[in-house]
């Protein structure tokens, strides 16, 4: 193999470990050209980021305490993730003031979004923010509140800062689970009770999913099932699930990026 960079070095690895769930370092150090101090400097930067869980001679897929870390989570489903924010940046028009959760199908929407102005956006992500403040004219608005590492995050009580200021016109959440019962659900009650304050004040409330959170568990409900105005995924639901919320009322909108010939464009290096 040609010499790899210490990027195309670590993506190789996390490509490694999606497949076949450990990698060694004296094959890696094989593969990549490279001496096997070299491999567990990489590996070690890998754990730093909670991406990987070290073990003598090699490494294995990180235990996910939670919803793991924004690098890892934007790898995930790129393709659907980016058909999800074209469609749900079709919802949004110049003038418009929206709310961005920090969640990866998020950032993929920042993306989408740099064209349309005028725009204000509210948003707890760090890193949807800085995009936009690079990239876009948009007039971008951050609660403020504790950061969040894992999540790349502003979390806290948003209540007092957000409330008493008016309605924003959209607003764009992730998740980590849903249930009729008890609506869109996160794992973490920090980033629970951050996007229901920022849900409160949205007059529409559109979830932003890939099909792979279908049958996760969420322990903490921040936006329940009458506040939803739509939902927004992939063509990847189980057509039972589908009939089961749209019977209950809810607007689900699939896209398919197959179909839609959405371009998947070169993963941004988020370090």
């Amino acid at each position: 193999m040609a010499s790899l960079s210490e990027f195309d070095r670590e993506q190789a690895i996390l490509l490694e470990l999606d497949e076949n769930g450990r990698v060694e370092v004296s094959a890696l150090a094989q593969r990549f050209g490279v001496s096997a101090v070299t491999v567990r400097k990489d590996l070690e930067s890998l754990e730093r980021r909670s991406m990987l869980r070290r073990i003598r001679g090699g490494a294995l897929v990180a235990p996910r305490s939670d919803e793991g870390a924004f690098e890892f989570r934007h790898r995930v489903a790129p393709r659907a993730k980016r058909a999800i924010a074209q469609r749900a940046a079709s919802l949004v028009q110049p003038g418009d003031v929206i709310v961005m959760d920090s969640s990866t199908t998020c950032f993929y929407l920042a993306e989408e979004l740099v064209d349309i102005q005028p725009l204000t956006v509210v948003t707890n992500g760090l890193r949807a923010s800085a995009f936009l403040l690079a990239n876009s004219r948009a007039t971008v608005i951050m609660p403020g509140g504790v950061l969040r590492r894992a999540s790349e995050s502003m979390v806290g009580f948003f209540g007092d800062v957000l409330a008493g200021r008016g309605q924003v016109d959209k607003g764009f959440f992730g998740l980590v689970g849903l249930s009729l019962e008890r609506g869109l659900l996160d794992i973490t009650p920090e980033e629970a009770r951050a996007k229901d304050a920022m849900a409160e004040i949205c007059r529409e409330v559109y979830a932003l999913f890939d099909s792979t959170k279908i049958e996760r568990f969420g322990t903490h409900p921040f936006v329940t099932l009458d506040r939803v105005t739509g939902l927004i995924s992939d063509t990847g639901v189980p057509k039972d699930v589908h009939r089961e919320w749209t019977k209950a009322g809810v607007r689900w909108d699939l896209v398919d990026p197959d179909a839609a010939e959405v371009p998947v464009r070169p993963v941004r290096r988020l370090r």
